[in-house]
C-alpha cells in the first residue's frame, strides 16, 4: 500500500479525533508552546501563510512527523532493519530542525507526534521500500512547494533546503536500494547525506 493512501487514512482518523485542528492551532491541549529560555526568539511575527508552511513541513501528511512514523511502524513490525533505522533516527533531526524554527518564531505547534501508532506497516518489507520511497518523493515536493512561500525568510529556506536535500540525496536512494534488494539493505549500505539541517552542523541526515 502507498504511504500517501495510509497517510490519507490516518488523516481521516485524527480528523475525527480533532487532532488536525490540534495540530494547526485550533486548540492549545498538548501544544508545544515556543521555548524561550536561553534561546535567541525573533521579534519578527510570521504571516500566517508562512507559519502554515513551517507547521505543513511538520505536521502535514507529508511532514517529518508522518515520516517518523511512517519508519517506526516498519521497525516495530520487522525489527531494527536497515534503512528504515537509520532514517528514523534522521528523521528525528529533521523534526528537531523545524521545532527549533517554530519556537524562533514563537509558533505553537504538537508537543506529541499525532501520527505515531495510528500508521500501519505494509505487508512485506519489500512493499515498505517501494512505498517509502514514494513517500520521499512527496516528501520532496512538498519543500518544493513551500519554498516560495518563505522565500522572504533566508533561515527557514536554508532549513528547507537541507532537509530536502537529505530526502532527495540519502534517504530516496536508500529505499530504492532496498526495494532492488528485497526491502532491506545490510549495516553499512545505509545512504549518507551530507550538509546541515540547521546551517552548522555537518554529517548525516
Amino acid at each position: 500500500m502507498k504511504r500517501s493512501v495510509l497517510i490519507a487514512v490516518v488523516l481521516s482518523i485524527l480528523a475525527f479525533g480533532g487532532l488536525v485542528a490540534l495540530a494547526h492551532g485550533a486548540s492549545q491541549e498538548s501544544v508545544r508552546e515556543p521555548y524561550r529560555g536561553g534561546r535567541s526568539v525573533s521579534a519578527v511575527t510570521l504571516p500566517s501563510d508562512v507559519q502554515e508552511a513551517l507547521l505543513e513541513t511538520l505536521t502535514g501528511p507529508e511532514g517529518e512527523y508522518a515520516a517518523y512514523a511512517s519508519y517506526a511502524a516498519v521497525i516495530e513490525k520487522y525489527g531494527d532493519v536497515e534503512p528504515y533505522l537509520h532514517i528514523m533516527e534522521a528523521e528525528g533531526r529533521h523534526i528537531t530542525a523545524l521545532q527549533r524554527q517554530l519556537d524562533k518564531y514563537g509558533v505553537a505547534y504538537p508537543a506529541e507526534n499525532p501520527y505515531l501508532g495510528q500508521i500501519e506497516a505494509p505487508e512485506s518489507l519489500l512493499e515498505a521500500a517501494q512505498a517509502w520511497a514514494e513517500g520521499e518523493i512527496a516528501n520532496v515536493e512538498m519543500y518544493e512547494q513551500l519554498l516560495s512561500v518563505v522565500e522572504e525568510y533566508p533561515d527557514i529556506i536554508r532549513v528547507f533546503l537541507n532537509l530536502q536535500r537529505a530526502s532527495q540525496e540519502a534517504h530516496l536512494p536508500a529505499f530504492e536500494s532496498a526495494a532492488q534488494n528485497g526491502g532491506t539493505l545490510d549495516s553499512g549500505e545505509e545512504h549518507d547525506g551530507g550538509g546541515s539541517s540547521r546551517g552548522g552542523r555537518p554529517g548525516r541526515l
